[in-house]
């Protein structure tokens, strides 16, 4: 940390444009540990957030702060020392179809000098476990739901040992109950790894449940950033209008007294 970049992530009057205005003077920041969602309607730019925090775009205008320093004009080579501290978990899960779920994860440690194959086994066996798929560590992704394929994504960015994890939509397209699941899976990892995360997402559930702070984007603006218990004071319309929306299409609560894994394609 420095005086000059004390957050561990930053946004400083960051504009992108593609055909139209993508983010426009967006401000927020994220401290070390903390989970900060970002949310909004679609379109409103909130995987552009990500794809800067990554490196995979680069701002017109701004500058980016990631884990402490301007990555702004970084160069590819630098970046690739600065994703050893920051990872991401792909909507699409992003894993290696011809490799089993244990494979996968264990690829993240391939590079590890530091451990031995037994080392590399305990480890991989604990993520599992940590993430409830050991069950499934012999199967390989096509055999796995969509929650399931995040479920592996996640253990496997883990793996790496990163300071911060980001993710893009990680409940979208998944049943209630492997929601519930993801959910709760990740709060788990908040509390025992410390990890700084950013989480973009339409499920407001997740939002309440593991974030700190939240972002809301509108047409490329930041209209909220604050403690996720202050959303619904805010007085701004779009804002109310959003979270009356959520409210209207949400289904009914069910009380889920148990989870039970189902490893078939969805």
């Amino acid at each position: 940390m420095t005086d000059e970049y004390p957050h561990y992530l930053e946004f400083r009057h960051i504009y992108k444009t593609f055909d139209k205005p993508v983010l426009v003077d967006a401000n927020f920041f994220v401290d070390g540990g903390e989970t900060v969602a970002i949310i909004g309607r679609s379109g409103v730019g909130k995987s552009v957030t990500l794809g800067h925090m990554m490196g995979f775009l680069k701002p017109d205008k701004g500058r980016v702060i990631v884990a402490h320093e301007d990555v702004t004009d970084f160069t590819e080579e630098e970046w690739r020392r600065v994703r050893k501290k920051v990872t991401m978990v792909f909507q699409s899960g992003a894993l290696f179809d011809s490799l089993t779920v244990k494979e996968n994860v264990l690829f993240s440690l391939e590079l590890r000098e530091d451990y031995d194959e037994q080392n590399k086994e305990d480890v991989v066996e604990g993520l599992l476990k940590m993430v409830d798929i050991w069950d499934a560590r012999d199967a390989y992704p096509a055999d796995l739901s969509t929650g399931y394929r995040r479920a592996v994504a996640i253990a496997r960015a883990i793996a790496a040992q990163p300071q911060c994890i980001l993710y893009d939509e990680p409940t979208t397209m998944v049943d209630p109950i492997m929601s519930d699941h993801l959910a709760r899976m990740m709060l788990r990892l908040k509390e025992q790894l410390k990890l700084t995360s950013v989480v973009v997402t339409h499920d407001l559930d997740l939002m309440r449940r593991l974030a700190d702070k939240v972002v809301f984007l509108f047409k490329g603006h930041v209209i909220f950033f604050g403690p996720t218990g202050d959303l619904e004071k805010s007085d701004n319309p779009d804002i109310q209008e959003f979270l009356t929306m959520d409210r209207v299409i949400r289904p009914g609560d069910q009380t889920l007294l148990a989870w039970k894994p189902e490893l078939t394609a969805e």
